[in-house]
């Protein structure tokens, strides 16, 4: 079975926007109020804000934060939401390199064209390309010796990087390389010294490893040289995303003299591949050789056309300033007030990460390679994505999406139903690239598509999306989901990761429930609806914990809260253990209070999950980080649970803890981040929570309060409406609420629906010093929970 955790383990063991799309366009919302009749609500923004609405939000974007520690981003030229990821690659064949390149490493192998942002598993890394001089080296050499092959040292501050575009001196070469890209290419300009021996190798082999003595399997690559300065070819990787596909096209700015082969011939039986290959340019002192790359999975061809439609020219600087122009229209949705530079440079970081991921998945002309491996061709207009990293992302990016992103958000539901209706196991879990991973548990595409649909989006086809998540909720044969149907839960002994299992197919209950509503049917959203209370049959009164439950109604034995299994090791629990896990229902939170006992019990757990010692057993997953007592904010299933208290009418508890969070988690530094950046969710709780607001069940179209960062905060929404935050009184000391206005009238309540904001308007909280423990106490005040 994979999961993220079980090759985790394995591996420390051994332009705007980039497709039109579907436009939101509800029209009971749009009608509602007028663009003008907000704007006259709204306070003039002040000279501060004024100064980083205009021009140059993207200098406050790090693209090294996170780069360090177990952040797993990396440092590259990418537009928001590109196919083409372009970035250096300093390490293949470990955890800490999932994204290819990690902060403490001080050589490079050469920069590759595809990446992953943040994730626990590496893939990707396709089409590497590395400029040299001298004698030409046959292997990458390693991180240990790097003069054993091409690698090439530097040092930290040797490199640059800002949204779309990065540099690095390569001293002992005297190369500068420099990378900047568009939606589907990549552009390179190296800067030589005087020599007759200098090179690009271009390299089919490199990607990810399982360790450092097995090599990326490549069961096909092809490289063929069209005249002296075009290359075509393609390759499949059977890494993570199994046989994946990808194909290139490659043109040079000046003839190659020389084409040298550098891999070792294929044979017949051959199972992997190894095709490299050096371009020899003899150059002049200062010479500068441009390289731009094209990809698609339909074929070579296509990814001609979409490098020739993408950069026609060899106009570095133009494509450099276009995928900055990029950034800046995208940041430019958020526009904010802070405190100080540090603060920007963490806001806008992590928003930055947030448009990384989904990435683009179709080629300039509507065409795509789908999940049965067919290419298909998209409807005018329309744009495919790929990449959903569900298990994390569904919690707090793509609630940000819809909010900063709203047209894009039909094109991504509508990518994962077609991925539904293409692939013969299924409805997406982790997608990628035409493959699907299986990684982590539950299907919560799902969630994806619920929120949507309670959000008021148009342009997704639900009721084409409703049979094919009922035929997963309701008759797949998949991960233990018959024992979960017939038993209301599934047994320790019989499936792994069967807690965690259990209360993510009980949260993917509730919103297929939702998608049964959707497409008008009734009978089936009660059944699911009853159905997904199920988290209660794996909590275990006595030891007030969810905890292994065998087939016989029995508890599995020994417990203990802070281990992830009984049974054997990392049994019972996904990436978390039984004090994270009792809190992992985001869609009952009243009836889980009164299943812990009533408010002041639940509050007391939560208290005292943020107060208990925060050791773990010994070969606890890394994942499990960023602790606050056995609170784990460095990892996905606790990001909602401090927002908890609001539920049991202690909302200012949630206000001192979110605050402490962001204080003490996010920092504008190369491990700044508390975990895996995860494709943006960890980011999206940052830019969420600072705005003072919080999905805990994104189904629900609700978003409940916290304690704002920020002191303003303007967000341009769909079709020129506008939402202003304001908190006023705001300082590190006054952390806590005092009142809320909504477009000058008060609002007691601790919580705002979607459908409120999607209208825009000025949402302006009051801060001090000291708990105001009336506002939004009262039950009529909280949060609604399983409506």
């Amino acid at each position: 079975m994979l999961t993220r955790r079980r090759l985790l383990q394995h591996m420390i063991l051994a332009s705007l926007p980039l497709g039109s799309g579907i436009p939101f366009a509800r029209t009971a919302i749009a009608a509602t109020t007028s663009t003008g009749s907000i704007d006259a609500l709204l306070p003039s923004p002040s000279a501060s804000a004024a100064t980083e609405d205009g021009a140059g939000l993207a200098r406050f974007v790090d693209v090294f934060i996170g780069s360090g520690g177990h952040g797993h981003t990396f440092p590259g030229a990418a537009v928001p939401f590109g196919m083409v990821q372009l970035s250096p690659d300093t390490y293949n064949a470990d955890w800490d390199a999932c994204s290819g390149y990690h902060a403490g490493d001080r050589s490079i192998m050469g920069f590759s064209h595809t990446h992953l942002s943040g994730t626990g598993i590496g893939d990707m890394l396709d089409v590497l390309l590395m400029p040299n001089v001298g004698a030409v080296k046959t292997q990458p050499g390693s991180r240990e010796a790097p003069e054993s092959g091409w690698r090439a040292p530097f040092r930290p501050e040797d490199e640059t990087g800002e949204p779309g575009y990065y540099r690095v001196e390569l001293r002992d070469r005297r190369i500068g390389a420099e990378l900047t890209a568009t939606a589907r290419a990549g552009l390179h300009r190296y800067t030589f010294p005087a020599s007759a021996q200098s090179h690009i190798v271009v390299d089919l082999k490199h990607g990810m490893q399982d360790n450092p003595d097995t090599p990326t399997r490549v069961p096909w690559a092809e490289l063929r040289a069209v005249g002296n300065d075009t290359l075509l070819g393609g390759r499949s990787v059977r890494q993570w995303a199994r046989d994946r596909r990808i194909h290139f096209a490659i043109r040079f700015s000046r003839p190659f003299e020389r084409m040298e082969t550098l891999g070792e011939p294929a044979t017949e039986a051959a199972t992997n591949h190894d095709v490299r290959c050096a371009l020899h340019f003899p150059t002049r002192g200062g010479e500068q050789v441009l390289v731009k790359v094209g990809l698609s999975a339909v074929s070579a061809e296509n990814a001609l056309r979409n490098l020739d439609a993408e950069i026609p020219g060899w106009d570095f600087e133009a494509v450099r300033r276009d995928a900055h122009d990029a950034w800046e229209r995208e940041l430019g949705r958020v526009r904010i007030q802070a405190r100080d530079d540090d603060e920007r440079r963490v806001f806008y970081t992590a928003l930055y990460h947030c448009l990384l991921a989904p990435t683009l998945f179709n080629d300039v002309d509507g065409r795509y390679l789908g999940m049965d491996l067919a290419v298909h061709q998209l409807p005018p207009g329309a744009s495919n994505y790929t990449q959903f990293s569900l298990w994390d992302t569904y919690r707090s990016l793509h609630p940000l999406l819809t909010l900063v992103q709203p047209e894009r958000v039909p094109d991504l539901a509508n990518s994962l139903i077609r991925m539904a209706e293409q692939n013969a196991g299924g409805v997406p879990v982790w997608p990628l690239q035409a493959r699907e991973t299986d990684c982590m548990v539950g299907y919560h595409s799902s969630v994806v598509l619920a929120e949507a649909w309670t959000k008021g989006f148009d342009g997704i086809d639900f009721a084409k999306a409703w049979p094919l998540w009922r035929k997963r909720a309701m008759d797949d044969d998949y991960r233990g989901l018959p024992l979960y149907r017939s038993l209301g839960y599934i047994p320790a002994e019989r499936e792994a990761e069967s807690v965690s299992k259990t209360l993510e197919y009980a949260y993917d209950d509730w919103a297929v429930a939702h998608l049964a509503r959707a497409a008008g049917d009734e009978k089936e959203y009660r059944q699911l609806r009853e159905r997904s209370r199920n988290y209660r049959n794996v909590f275990d009164q006595r030891s007030g914990f969810v905890r292994g439950r065998l087939a016989d109604g029995s508890w599995a034995e020994p417990f203990d809260p802070r281990a992830l299994g009984h049974l054997q090791k990392w049994h019972d629990f996904t990436e978390c253990n039984a004090w994270q896990a009792t809190f992992l229902n985001q869609h009952d939170v009243h009836g889980h209070i009164r299943l812990l006992g009533g408010d002041q019990r639940f509050a007391a757990k939560l208290d005292a999950l943020f107060s208990a010692s925060s050791d773990l057993p010994e070969g606890a997953p890394p994942d499990i980080s960023g602790m606050v007592g056995q609170y784990a904010h460095g990892n996905e299933p606790g990001h909602h649970v401090a927002y908890l208290y609001a539920y049991a009418g202690q909302p200012w508890k949630t206000q001192a803890r979110v605050r402490k969070l962001m204080r003490d988690m996010y920092h504008a530094q190369r491990d700044g981040l508390p975990g895996n950046e995860d494709c943006g969710q960890m980011s999206a709780w940052f830019v969420l929570s600072a705005l003072g607001l919080y999905p805990a069940d994104p189904v629900s179209g609700v978003y409940v309060f916290g304690s704002p960062l920020l002191d303003r905060a303007e967000l341009a929404l769909a079709e020129g409406r506008r939402l202003l935050i304001e908190a006023h009184d705001n300082s590190p000391e006054n952390v806590y609420v005092q009142s809320v206005s909504w477009n000058g009238q008060p609002h007691p309540r601790n919580w705002i629906a979607h459908r409120e904001l999607a209208k825009g308007g000025h949402l302006a909280f009051r801060m001090g010093a000291t708990p105001n423990l009336e506002f939004g106490a009262a039950r009529s005040q909280r949060p609604p929970s399983f409506v």
